[in-house]
């Protein structure tokens, strides 16, 4: 890429480089929650609080929210519209909140308060009035990523801005405006470095053999395999370790 500046024009077709390192981090994040669920469930202890798995976690995060900037850049370019982001941004923190709920069922002391749905609910609401910067996101990010990784050490005792900035707390899930919106930022900046007018800068191959397309698809739909990934590996466990499970949750009357 280094020196060529010359703009592959694709149409309005998907970038299969976009949706195969989306794949690659749903792969992640599946991993990761199977061995989350297995160890709340004492079903196998993992230590995903600590060392390999707990920056494993933040890196897959990280590559979703960084990917989510830069199409959501590319998208723009395209339709030139700034509605959709909200009418997107207000149904994925919908999905966010029945996370929430779901989980209050399980545990009352982990539930997801503000959890990766929230955070790219609020920040598709927020990102309309960053499109029209460029380097001023990427500066804007760094300094949010800076400020919010000072501040995840910082006790804070204020709970009801831990939407904004770290707080610690017990929680399946977790993704604060600090520092993971600096993030998305710096995914907008690249989007619109990378894919000026909703296009390539670069020249890679195109690929649209079956088995590009096997391993695309499922980094074209994201937040249907997020959502359904929690009652299929749950509904797993509780076939295989109904004694482990069951406790978790309550009884139902009939």
């Amino acid at each position: 890429m280094a020196g060529n500046t010359q703009i592959n024009t694709t149409g309005h077709n998907r970038f299969w480089e976009i949706d195969l390192l989306r794949t690659v981090a749903i792969a992640m994040m599946i991993t990761f929650h199977v061995l989350y669920l297995l160890n709340f469930f004492d079903i196998h202890p993992t230590n995903v609080y600590h060392g390999f798995w707990w920056w494993f976690a933040r890196v897959t995060a990280g590559t979703f929210i960084f990917l989510a900037g830069v199409s959501l850049t590319i998208t723009y370019s395209r339709s030139k519209r700034m509605s959709g982001f909200l009418l997107r941004g207000l149904k994925i923190f919908g999905w966010g909140m029945a996370i929430t709920l779901i989980t209050l069922l399980i545990s009352r002391t982990e539930y997801v308060r503000f959890g990766i749905l929230h955070f790219f609910g609020i920040t598709f609401i927020l990102a309309p009035f960053f499109l029209r910067f460029r380097f001023i996101n990427l500066i804007l990010g760094i300094a949010l990523l800076a400020a919010g990784i000072y501040l995840w050490g910082t006790p804070f005792n204020f709970p009801w801005l831990l939407w904004l900035m770290p707080y610690s707390f017990a929680t399946w899930d977790y993704f604060p405006l600090l520092p993971w919106f600096g993030l998305f930022l710096v995914g907008m900046f690249c989007g619109k470095m990378l894919y000026p007018q909703g296009n390539r800068r670069f020249n890679i191959p195109e690929f649209n053999d079956p088995v590009t397309s096997a391993l695309t698809l499922p980094g074209k739909h994201p937040l249907v395999i997020y959502l359904a990934q929690w009652p299929t590996i749950i509904g797993l466990l509780l076939i295989l370790f109904p004694a482990n499970v069951l406790p978790y949750f309550p009884p139902f009357p009939f």
